[in-house]
């Protein structure tokens, strides 16, 4: 299956191939601050299955740390993607490609969460064990 998606403007075109290899909320400070909200929804997916199709030129970079390489819009300040070379997975927001059926999995980063959310998905204190995090599970 594929998804298309764009940023805020249509200058940048991106496709999404396959299945994401995970989704769900973000709750770190980073995350928040970026999306400009409480929470970010994300989709995680293998680097060969995103391609940005058109407007690659419009695309700006701002890596604050070396875990995320965030990609935006460059003409309207778009959020797109965000490339964790660490992880070897790039997160594309959900709302940047609008025909994924967003279903969530877990909450990561629960400890710096601002808007409680109570829907019976695992809250994380960080990162799965598997992702450097502790793993740990915040009870609701």
């Amino acid at each position: 299956m594929n998804h298309t998606g764009n940023c805020f403007c249509g200058a940048v075109e991106l496709k999404v191939t396959g299945e994401p290899e995970a989704m769900g909320y973000c709750h770190c400070r980073s995350c928040r601050s970026w999306s400009g909200g409480p929470v970010n929804a994300f989709s995680l997916w293998k680097p060969e299955a995103v391609e940005v199709t058109k407007g690659a030129d419009h695309i700006g970079t701002f890596e604050k740390t070396a875990m995320s390489q965030r990609k935006y819009c460059t003409k309207c300040g778009g959020h797109l993607m965000t490339n964790h070379p660490t992880l070897g997975l790039v997160d594309v927001f959900t709302a940047t490609i609008p025909t994924l059926k967003f279903s969530p999995g877990v909450h990561v980063n629960y400890s710096e969460a601002v808007l409680p959310i109570r829907d019976g998905l695992p809250k994380l204190k960080d990162f799965p064990a598997e992702f450097g995090g502790s793993g740990e599970v915040i009870a609701e």
